[in-house]
């Protein structure tokens, strides 16, 4: 075949193979986004072998993440998720002190070297948002308080997974350098407060004044594009994932932008977030689990990934009564990429060893592909206009 066709047939297949499996799932009453992720290890290399993760798909499923989290930004006001604020810091915490503790504890009884279990551990605190928000989109619900409690507790988690991390890599060098992790942690928590706090307001000027001095194009999406891409690279620079980045730019111009800007990002998000959900099944390889220990490893890390964020998450929420506490609990067990960067940080490393890193890497696919069907039986019977309604009740 010619180089040249190297590129659309990638991306033929993929995203041609996302959307056939969504459109399944869809009919048989599934999430379709399960479908996609199912569709990226079908045609991955642990099953037909078609497509291999590459740059190029990388890159896709990178942007494909930031365009689901900024569409899901201009849906939430700033103002209604940090009337949460103090709930989700309390989800947020359980939520990774829980997993932590139970996976290195997994991995210690399992007889693992300190640093393998500390790695494993570090990959079970991590929340990746993005198929949740997904879902909760999809359904209309992010209006509803236990969506803005996962939305909050998921940019507070990515703050203090980072410092996990931060820690659980400088003990695998043999050095924790105080100073700089609390300059991490600083410029992360102050990137982060400042943008969710201020960011509308300064928007909304910026935004009035473009409107009134340029012409080229969609005015307000440009803008709105250059708020997306700073941010997430800003986000970057203070240590915490671009896709929070992303999220605090919608959120910031859900006020001051229109139906325009939201018509136009939800065209570009519905051509790119299949590639990050088949990204996500790309990286998935059945042939790892043909040893029985590891197979038996890996049954009990996704037992432990689910039940330690259920319960942590959970109990955060306890003020809000149990069917709020379930919500919660569920949507934030993917780990997604998160879970992935985790594991391949630490083979690069060293650190894990290829078994270790095959049971990682299927506890964050397992756990993606969970949360899809989870989150419907736990909102079940939920829509719209029965949100107002369940707040009334309790």
């Amino acid at each position: 075949m010619h180089p040249a066709a190297n590129i659309p047939l990638t991306l033929l297949v993929v995203f041609g193979s996302a959307k056939l499996l969504a459109e399944v799932f869809e009919r048989l009453g599934q999430p379709g986004i399960v479908g996609e992720i199912i569709a990226g290890a079908l045609i991955g290399p642990g099953a037909l072998g078609w497509i291999a993760p590459n740059d190029v798909l990388g890159a896709l499923s990178d942007l494909g993440v930031m365009f689901l989290l900024f569409r899901v930004g201009l849906e939430v006001k700033t103002s209604e998720l940090l009337r949460v604020g103090s709930t989700a810091t309390l989800v947020a915490t359980c939520g990774v002190l829980l997993p932590f503790l139970g996976g290195w504890g997994l991995m210690a009884l399992w007889h693992a070297r300190h640093t393998e279990s500390l790695f494993v551990a570090a990959a079970m605190v991590a929340t990746s948002v993005g198929i949740t928000a997904q879902v909760l989109a999809s359904h209309g619900l992010l209006d509803h308080r236990a969506s803005r409690v996962i939305l909050a507790a998921a940019v507070i988690d990515d703050v203090l997974g980072l410092i996990v991390l931060a820690i659980v890599s400088g003990i695998a060098r043999g050095k924790v350098n105080v100073p700089d992790l609390m300059l991490t942690a600083t410029l992360a928590v102050g990137f982060t407060v400042v943008v969710a706090v201020w960011g509308t307001k300064a928007v909304g000027g910026l935004m009035q004044r473009a409107e009134a001095n340029l012409r080229a194009g969609e005015v307000q999406f440009n803008i709105a594009m250059l708020m997306l891409f700073t941010l997430a690279l800003l986000a970057t620079f203070a240590g915490v994932a671009a896709i929070i980045g992303a999220f605090l730019a919608g959120m910031a111009l859900a006020e001051p932008v229109g139906q325009r800007v939201r018509d136009l990002t939800n065209g570009v998000a519905e051509l790119m977030v299949p590639f990050f959900l088949a990204g996500v099944g790309l990286h998935f390889d059945v042939r790892t689990f043909a040893n029985r220990n590891t197979l038996w490893l890996a049954t009990l890390v996704l037992v432990a990934a689910v039940i330690s964020k259920l319960v942590g998450c959970g109990l955060g929420a306890a003020l809000y009564g149990w069917r709020d506490m379930l919500r919660i609990g569920v949507g934030m067990i993917p780990r997604g990429e998160v879970g992935m960067v985790v594991a391949q940080l630490g083979e690069r490393m060293g650190i894990i060893p290829p078994a270790i890193y095959s049971v990682v890497v299927f506890m964050a696919v397992a756990t993606t592909v969970l949360a899809p069907p989870l989150l419907a039986l736990a909102y079940r019977g939920l829509s719209r206009g029965r949100v107002v309604q369940e707040y009334q009740i309790g």
